[in-house]
């Protein structure tokens, strides 16, 4: 007969296990989606760089990504737009014909079903009468700005309205100043935790990553390079636990948009040493602060000029993140270049902002 007691933890230890292997398998497969799930290896073997993707996922996100029938280029020589049409302050320099193409494809990209009156008054096309008027020719020099100064994220890729819009007036990723859930609950920090959103992955980390990061310039970099946090000359790891929620809920966020896992930037053996990082982390990296410097610098500064329809619950203007382009994949149109045919018009850097914002005054009669 055998022992009871050793019955008892032989059978103990196998509940564990069981319960315990249980909870990998559903946790795993409902991090990476249902199953087959295909893994592809972007470091040394032995290293655990491997990415894991979902072909039903890819397949959805193939579908998303296809991208407009593009017009061909226009002739540069003739008459330039300023010298023909008025009110003209940030193409001015292309060709009737350059600017004609550009109009008819930004409406493909941001208003098909709208039209051209989406921004243009029908009565006088000069006249700014509609906000998203204003709103447009700033975000073409925002769009000129990325391409044209920010090579280091976006390479020789580039982007174009299509790439954020893909079709709809207003993007589908945008976000706004977060003020925070009006019921306070027990388990809630200062940050704000234990209120999920999808951009952390509705985990209960912090539930705005953007302000602290995308829009004010707090430090990400919070893990230290010693085991215990110590005192003293010489000391390297002072972040707070609240420094280090947001950090994870912001590299969550960039997870998620994008749809890779952490090791698509980082070697998880030594998540602060760059040596071992992928040449992605330095994209990263100049990708949070290019959106730090189209947020405060293009999209703040219209807050005046959106109607409060469009604004959040504070009163502030729609701002981007990763999604805004990236739509989760982890390159944008997988990589198609819409750019390549629209160097000239969209290539940047961008002109003066001088009088851009002016109110535009009619000829008389």
């Amino acid at each position: 007969m055998s022992d009871p007691i050793k019955t008892g933890i032989l059978y103990g230890t196998l509940f564990v296990a069981v319960t315990a292997g249980t909870l990998f398998a559903v946790t795993t497969l409902s991090s990476m989606g249902h199953p087959p799930v295909i893994g592809v290896q972007r470091g040394f073997r032995g290293t655990g760089l491997v990415q894991l993707y979902s072909p039903r996922k890819l397949a959805a996100l193939a579908t998303q990504a296809e991208i407009p029938p593009i017009l061909s280029p226009a002739d540069a020589d003739g008459p330039k737009a300023s010298e023909v049409f008025q009110n003209v302050r940030v193409l001015g320099n292309l060709s009737v014909g350059q600017l004609t193409r550009l109009m008819a494809s930004m409406t493909t990209w941001v208003a098909p079903e709208q039209g051209c009156a989406y921004c243009h008054n029908p009565d006088n096309m000069a006249l700014d009468t509609n906000y998203t008027k204003v709103v447009a020719r700033r975000m073409l020099q925002m769009t000129q700005n990325i391409n044209g100064n920010w090579k280091a994220h976006v390479q020789n890729t580039g982007v174009t309205c299509y790439t954020c819009h893909g079709g709809n007036p207003v993007p589908k990723n945008i976000w706004f100043n977060n003020p925070g859930p009006a019921a306070k609950g027990m388990a809630e920090t200062q940050t704000g935790m234990a209120h999920p959103t999808q951009p952390i992955g509705y985990s209960a980390l912090p539930y705005d990553p953007f302000t602290p990061f995308l829009e004010q310039a707090n430090n990400i970099r919070v893990q230290g390079t010693t085991a215990l946090r110590i005192t003293g000359p010489g000391t390297t790891n002072l972040s707070s636990m609240k420094q280090s929620e947001w950090t994870y809920a912001l590299m969550m966020m960039i997870s998620q948009s994008l749809g890779v896992n952490c090791d698509y930037c980082h070697n998880t053996r030594a998540f602060a040493n760059w040596a071992q990082s992928t040449p992605a982390r330095v994209t990263a990296w100049y990708g949070i602060r290019m959106l730090r410097d189209l947020n405060t610098n293009y999209l703040d500064p219209l807050n005046d000029v959106f109607p409060a329809t469009r604004k959040g619950v504070i009163g502030d203007s729609p701002k981007i993140y990763c999604a805004t382009c990236h739509q989760g994949i982890y390159k944008p149109l997988y990589g198609v270049s819409m750019l390549s045919t629209f160097k000239t018009e969209l290539g940047g850097p961008p002109a003066t902002k001088a009088a851009l914002m002016a109110p535009y005054i009619p000829p008389p009669n």
